[in-house]
């Protein structure tokens, strides 16, 4: 379906929806959490992924992924060096069984996050955004929490959603 041109925002207009600065939402879109088309030089944002941006409905899975990544974040605050070299390692022998396709795809993507830095590790392991939940189902991050953390956060995660979705 292609896009029509009022259906694209310019990142002044993103700002006013993000209630943020335009340089917040360049810097969101450079990191990829917001995906944009350059139209000439200019940026331009869909208006529904800007407004998914803001508060995207997640499926049960995904809102289970973002628990865990975001153990995987305190994690990451608390030894930024080892949690980057574990994902890193992951990272490589992830590439290496999956050359091809569109795990290769997000895998890249990873390098690319990873490569931006801790702020931006962080960013994408804590976001609701379109492109980081689809991120975090190709994630190099397993091992990163010991394995009864990873339960407690589990466990955690399935009471909240029980008493969330009780009749």
């Amino acid at each position: 379906m292609a896009v029509r041109e009022r259906d694209l925002l310019t990142t002044s207009e993103a700002a006013v929806l993000l209630r943020s600065s335009r340089q917040h939402v360049v810097d969101i879109c450079e990191r990829g959490l917001l995906p944009y088309v350059k139209v000439g030089a200019h940026r331009r944002l869909r208006r529904a992924d800007v407004e998914a941006f803001l508060r995207p409905e997640l499926t049960r899975d995904q809102l289970k992924a973002l628990w865990l990544h975001r153990a995987v974040a305190g994690r990451l605050v608390q030894d930024p060096d080892a949690v980057l070299a574990k994902a890193a390692t992951n990272l490589e022998r992830l590439r290496r069984v999956h050359p091809d396709g569109m795990a290769a795809k997000w895998l890249d993507r990873w390098r690319v996050v990873l490569d931006s830095g801790v702020e931006a590790v962080l960013d994408m392991l804590a976001s609701r955004a379109p492109d980081a939940i689809e991120l975090r189902q190709n994630s190099p991050f397993a091992g990163v929490l010991p394995e009864a953390e990873r339960r407690a956060v589990l466990a955690a995660f399935a009471d909240r959603w029980r008493s969330a979705h009780a009749a």
